[in-house]
């Protein structure tokens, strides 16, 4: 079993941490490097984790994830590079991941020792109870074999797809914001439930069920029309078998058109793609 280092202790860091002991990974199999005390405490008490420094958690590391802000990326890569260089022998071969938003491979790549191989993953929220789904992209030196190793790793919280580096500003936008565009519309259906008449209790289990339930549908239905390639309009034809001519959906569905719904949701995902563009970090 690969030893993982997750290096940062933060929101995603906790979020893979949780989500890889849910899927059955062993404690002893990961390591966290976290600098702030009390955080510190916290994954290792609530997780019975091993949190150390970065050389340590570096040192027998199979796979290192870079789960830090933005911020602290010059300052940690840089930890991680000296801890790699110390490592005279070679003993195991590092696989060096990044999940920090905006932060190009070629960043690390030029911080890192030479061919260093460096995989981009940008995963979303829902990876700490498995159910998350993360985009993968290779650097210049990541391997196949290493590409689909990582791919296992990320697997095990969730769906995995592999896409083109120039593709994850766009999966930032989708999948990576994904999460807050869906809680707010179950903050928008549950207010609507409210207002005529229902109580927020009531309205907030019919909601989250019916979501979670047209999600599971829609799920089965994917997975049945990806052999036939022809997964882009299941969306499209569940929405019209549940939508009879002229009954209440259609009515419903009418003015959720009326209302813009498909050019706010697609400006909401432009606005994020492009802020991501902006926070990025490169070699340059």
């Amino acid at each position: 079993m690969s030893r993982i280092a997750i290096i940062g202790g933060g929101n995603i860091g906790e979020a893979l941490l949780s989500g890889l002991l849910r899927s059955g990974r062993q404690v002893k199999d990961i390591v966290v490097a976290e600098r702030v005390p009390a955080r510190a405490r916290h994954l290792s008490e609530k997780y019975s984790v091993l949190v150390t420094n970065v050389a340590d958690a570096v040192e027998n590391a199979n796979f290192v994830v870079v789960a830090v802000k933005p911020s602290d990326v010059e300052s940690v890569s840089e930890e991680i590079s000296a801890a790699v260089a110390r490592d005279e022998a070679g003993s195991v071969e590092h696989v060096f991941v990044t999940v920090v938003a905006g932060v190009s491979t070629t960043y690390f790549e030029a911080k890192l020792p030479a061919g260093a191989p460096v995989i981009r993953v940008m995963p979303n929220a829902p990876i700490v109870v498995g159910a998350g789904v993360s985009a993968l992209a290779a650097g210049r030196f990541a391997s196949p074999e290493q590409l689909k190793e990582a791919a296992t790793v990320f697997g095990s919280v969730g769906g995995v797809l592999t896409v083109p580096e120039s593709q994850l500003d766009a999966v930032t936008g989708v999948s990576g914001s994904g999460p807050a565009y869906f809680f707010l519309m179950v903050e928008a259906l549950v207010d609507a439930a409210v207002a005529v008449g229902m109580s927020r209790a009531d309205a907030t289990k019919l909601v989250v069920q019916t979501i979670a339930g047209s999600a599971a549908l829609l799920l089965e239905r994917v997975d049945e029309n990806g052999e036939s390639g022809d997964i882009d309009t299941t969306p499209t034809r569940l929405r019209a078998a549940v939508t009879s001519p002229a009954g209440t959906t259609a009515a419903g569905v009418a003015e959720l058109e009326r209302g813009g719904l498909r050019a706010a949701v697609a400006a909401a995902v432009v606005a994020a793609k492009n802020r991501a563009g902006q926070l990025g970090i490169t070699s340059e």
